[in-house]
C-alpha cells in the first residue's frame, strides 16, 4: 500500500515518523509524499500548543472530507488525550497510541481483518516502549535523531503531554550507543539527542542517585567518528545538579554550543503555580555560568505568556529576563487551556491581555536576538552544510554555535552538502545569517 505520513511537533515526533516509515517499508508498504496517491493517511500529532492542536483537528476534518474512502490513522500524543474529539471529526479513523509505534503493522493488519473493534483499546494502553534500534527512514540522512527516554518526572499544571507520555522511562545506554554507531556508519554527520528532558536521563532507575546524562555524553563524544552532537531540551532543576560536569562536556569540539533551557516564566510566583521545581534564580545562574565559561553559546528558552495567575508584574519579570539574557532562540507560547490539567480549571486571562503581552515579548526578542548576531557580521565562520532546499534556492548550514547560516544555491557550490566549509557572513537576521563561500 502507498502510505502518506504527516508529522507535527518536536524532533522526537520526527524520529517516531522515521520509525513508522521504516517499519512500514519493512512490511512491504511504500511511503509517498503525495497524499493524493496514498491508500492510507497517517497523522503523527502533537498537543503541546493549543494552536497546533487546533490546526491538526482542522486537518483531520479536511482530509476526511477530501478522502472519505481512505483509511486514516491518528497517532502521536493526541489519541490518548482526545479520543472522543477525534472520533467526532472522523468516526472511521483508527488510533495508535504513543506507546505503540512498533505495532503499526499489526494495527493495519487487524483493521484489514476486521479485528480492530475488540482491539482498539489495546493500541491506546500505557506501556514502556523503547523507540530505538528500529528500522527507520531518516528525514535527512546526514542527521541522526536519537531518543534516549520518554516521559518525565514533572507534574506541571499546564502540561497535557504528560497525560500522553507518562512517567520517565530511560532507554538502555548500550542500545543508545549502538544506535548512534549504526547511524554514523550509514553516513550521519549530526546526532540529535532528544527526549522530554535530557537531563533526567536514568533517574527512573532506583540504583541511580543522579542523572546518568554526563556518563552517556562522555561515551558518545569518545566515539572515533567525526560528527557534531546537538542536545535537546533540559529543565533548569535537573541541569543544576550536573551543571559543572555538563559545562565541561560542552567544551568538547564535538558538541554544538547550544543550550535549550525552558524557563516557562521568569516569575517565581507563576513558576510556583505551574508546579515547576525551581526558582528563576536557578535558571539565571545556569545561563550565567554557561555564558561565562563558553562565550557566544546559543541560548534557547521557552516562555508561556498569559498563564491564568500571571499578573502585570510577572509579565514585567519576563520582559526583564529577555532584556538581560537575550536568548537567541525564543519559543513563546500563548497559554493553552487543556481540560484534564490543573491549569485548565483556572479562569483564563482576557485574550487581548495575552495578545498584548505576547507582542511585547516577541518584539523585544526580535530586537535582542538580531543584536546578538551582529557580532558575526563580516566574520569568517566554519559551518557544516546539512540541508539543501531546492524550492527556496539555498543550502542550510550550522556553525559551532548552532546558528543557521543560509548559502545561495548556485552553479559554483553544487557539491557542498554534508561538508564543512568556510563562509563569510554578509547579512544577519533574527534567526539566521546569510553567508558566502570564501573563494580560495
Amino acid at each position: 500500500m502507498n502510505i502518506y505520513i504527516e508529522t507535527y511537533g518536536c524532533s522526537a515526533n520526527i524520529n517516531n515518523s522515521e520509525i513508522l516509515s521504516g517499519l512500514l517499508i519493512q512490511s512491504g508498504h511504500h511511503i509517498t509524499n503525495n497524499e493524493n496517491l496514498s491508500d492510507i493517511i497517517i497523522l503523527n500529532t502533537c498537543i503541546v500548543k493549543g494552536k497546533t492542536e487546533n490546526k491538526i483537528k482542522r486537518r483531520i476534518q479536511d482530509l476526511s472530507k477530501f478522502y472519505p474512502n481512505k483509511l486514516m490513522i491518528i497517532t502521536g500524543c493526541m489519541p490518548e488525550t482526545d479520543f472522543k474529539e477525534i472520533k467526532k471529526l472522523n468516526n472511521k479513523a483508527i488510533l495508535l497510541g504513543t506507546h505503540h509505534f512498533k505495532e503499526i503493522n499489526n494495527l493495519i493488519k487487524d483493521y484489514s481483518e476486521n479485528k480492530l473493534i475488540n482491539k482498539q483499546k489495546n493500541y491506546l494502553s500505557y506501556k514502556n516502549e523503547e523507540k530505538i534500534l528500529l528500522p527507520k527512514k531518516p528525514f535527512n540522512k546526514l542527521i541522526s535523531i536519537i531518543q534516549i527516554s520518554e516521559g518525565c518526572l514533572g507534574n506541571c499544571t499546564y502540561c497535557k503531554t504528560k497525560l500522553a507520555k507518562g512517567k520517565l522511562f530511560s532507554y538502555p545506554k548500550e542500545k543508545i550507543i549502538k544506535s548512534i554507531k549504526n547511524d554514523l556508519s550509514q553516513g550521519a554527520k549530526e546526532i540529535w539527542l532528544t527526549s522530554q528532558d535530557l537531563s533526567i536521563y536514568g533517574l527512573d532507575k532506583k540504583e541511580n542517585k543522579k542523572s546518568q546524562l554526563p556518563l552517556l555524553l562522555k561515551e558518545i563524544i569518545n566515539l572515533p567518528h567525526k560528527f557534531k552532537l546537538r542536545l535537546g531540551m533540559m529543565n533548569p532543576n535537573s541541569i543544576y545538579s550536573i551543571l559543572d560536569e555538563l559545562i565541561e562536556i560542552y567544551k568538547s569540539p564535538k558538541l554544538y554550543k547550544f543550550l535549550h533551557i525552558p524557563i516557562q516564566s521568569a516569575s517565581d510566583s507563576v513558576l510556583k503555580h505551574m508546579k515547576r521545581k525551581y526558582k528563576i534564580k536557578i535558571a539565571k545562574e545556569i545561563i550565567e555560568k554557561f555564558k561565562k565559561r563558553i562565550p557566544n553559546i546559543t541560548i534557547a528558552t521557552d516562555i508561556i505568556t498569559g498563564y491564568p495567575t500571571e499578573k502585570l508584574k510577572d509579565h514585567k519579570e519576563n520582559i526583564n529576563f529577555i532584556k538581560k539574557f537575550k536568548p537567541d532562540v525564543f519559543n513563546l507560547s500563548k497559554f493553552s487551556s487543556h481540560k484534564n490539567t490543573e491549569a485548565g480549571k483556572l479562569k483564563t486571562l482576557h485574550i487581548k491581555i495575552i495578545n498584548k503581552r505576547t507582542t511585547e515579548l516577541m518584539e523585544l526578542h526580535r530586537k535582542t536576538a538580531r543584536a546578538n548576531k551582529m557580532k558575526f557580521l563580516n566574520n569568517n565562520l566554519k559551518v557544516f552544510v546539512n540541508k539543501k532546499n531546492l524550492e527556496k534556492g539555498f543550502y542550510e548550514a550550522r556553525d559551532d554555535f548552532y546558528n543557521i547560516v543560509l548559502i545561495n544555491l548556485d552553479k559554483n557550490n553544487k557539491n557542498i552538502l554534508g561538508k564543512n566549509i568556510n563562509v563569510k557572513i554578509k547579512q544577519v537576521g533574527v534567526h539566521h545569517m546569510i553567508g558566502e563561500i570564501e573563494k580560495k
